[in-house]
């Protein structure tokens, strides 16, 4: 497994990504599941470290930022305690932001598309949806009710549901049943949907250039 992912930084990171939303589904609701989201963000922070590795930005902002999120992420498991929540989400959301930032440069370096480059594109993607919705655990705790669902408006709105948000306002979908209400949650969602159609425009004449430039070639 270690070997794999140090021969394909990207693939198993979004692969990691994809399959921890299902994980988290099922589990968020329980204390174990709690300490699980915990362990599984540790090793999220790792598999971070490795596609970090393959691109031209120096990794080592990510370890020393992925160093105090790690303990802050052990201490919740073992106390099964949220109240560091915030304080781990911020860290959490500066080092996914940097991280795809690594892996868009990774992207950009050269002229050509490689295989692991072609799952930088969904790793990064997924990698900036992480990052808001840590974000917006953030702007939560800091000023409660930023956000609102059709299920119990008036309560904390789970990672899950945050998450859920972040993904429909990058991708464009806008499904609307988790949505926010005070002005800088609405700033942050505006940024995100700015970040999104930036990224799929860049990424989609990434490759329509590329295609010209191998058929003039």
């Amino acid at each position: 497994m270690l070997s794999f992912a140090r021969r394909e930084p990207s693939a198993t990171l979004l692969a990691a990504q994809l399959i921890a939303i299902p994980v988290y589904a099922l589990t968020e609701d329980s204390s174990a599941g709690r300490a699980l989201f915990s362990v599984f963000g540790i090793l999220i922070l790792v598999l971070v470290l490795l596609a970090v590795r393959s691109s031209p930005v120096p990794p080592w902002i990510v370890v020393l930022l992925g160093l105090p999120a790690t303990i802050l992420l052990l201490i919740q498991a073992i106390t099964n305690t949220d109240d560091l929540l915030p304080w781990s989400s911020a860290l959490e959301a500066v080092i996914y932001f940097y991280a795809a930032g690594a892996l868009l440069a990774y992207m950009l370096a050269d002229h050509e598309i490689t295989r692991d480059e072609l799952f930088a594109v969904g790793a990064t993607f997924t990698l900036v949806a992480w990052g808001f919705a840590y974000v917006y655990v953030v702007c939560q705790a800091i000023a409660p009710g930023s956000f609102t669902a059709a299920v119990d408006p008036a309560a904390d709105r789970s990672w899950m549901e945050l998450l859920f948000l972040s993904f429909t306002t990058l991708s464009a979908t806008g499904l609307g049943d988790v949505v926010p209400v005070k002005p800088f949650a609405r700033g942050l969602v505006m940024l995100e949907q700015v970040a999104g159609i930036a990224y799929i425009a860049m990424v989609v004449s990434r490759v329509v250039g590329l295609t010209v430039l191998r058929r003039v070639t």
